[in-house]
């Protein structure tokens, strides 16, 4: 069985959105075109409560973007997103999601971010998505969505992990850093991760 992971195309990531990622929006009739080219078809949703210690807001003196340590762990700061309930939070309704089996919510505990669909940032929590990929005899996993350079770059770097054959979709997906794409990419290479275009699919 061979699955496609989409990965927070919500509109919050989307241009307008509180956490934009650049041209996040040319990405959206390519992943409508290949979903038919799957078994299964899954999707991740960032669903932060208001109160989610990521957001800058809910530190005193501290702006968007700064680094801080969270738990022990690097935290970006970010501007608040994809808050629970919120239109921002919302799939892009240009995103055609009649054929997605299941959607995967992430980052309801307000204490660790939960950058991968499978699991939050200190591997503490699972959404469930291993599991339910693994009932239905999925082997191989496609991920492709926002942003490229973290919670796709998560998502495909656990999904490895996890022992499914993984493929990133270099061209269905836009990324928020060059700098930090750029190392993510050399990870997901070294890690055994296939790069492929979605006309290679």
């Amino acid at each position: 069985m061979k699955a496609l992971i989409l990965v927070d195309i919500q509109n919050d990531f989307l241009p307008g959105g509180t956490l934009a990622v650049a041209q996040g929006d040319e990405i959206i009739p390519l992943i409508n075109k290949i979903q038919t080219k799957f078994d299964l078809v899954v999707a991740s949703q960032d669903w932060h409560p208001e109160n989610h210690a990521s957001f800058a807001s809910n530190h005193k003196n501290k702006s968007a973007f700064e680094l801080i340590q969270l738990n022990g762990q690097d935290q970006v700061l970010w501007p608040n997103h994809c808050v629970q309930g919120s239109n921002g939070a919302k799939f892009s309704s240009n995103l055609n999601t009649d054929a997605v089996a299941a959607i995967f919510r992430k980052g309801m505990h307000k204490n660790v971010d939960s950058y991968s669909a499978f699991f939050d940032n200190n591997k503490t929590q699972h959404t469930g998505l291993e599991g339910y990929l693994k009932s239905m005899d999925v082997s191989e996993v496609y991920v492709c969505g926002l942003a490229a350079d973290y919670c796709v770059y998560f998502t495909a770097k656990d999904a490895q992990h996890l022992g499914f054959k993984t493929y990133y979709i270099t061209d269905a997906t836009r990324y928020i850093s060059k700098e930090v794409y750029n190392t993510a990419i050399l990870d997901l290479k070294q890690r055994g991760v296939t790069l492929l275009t979605s006309d290679e699919i």
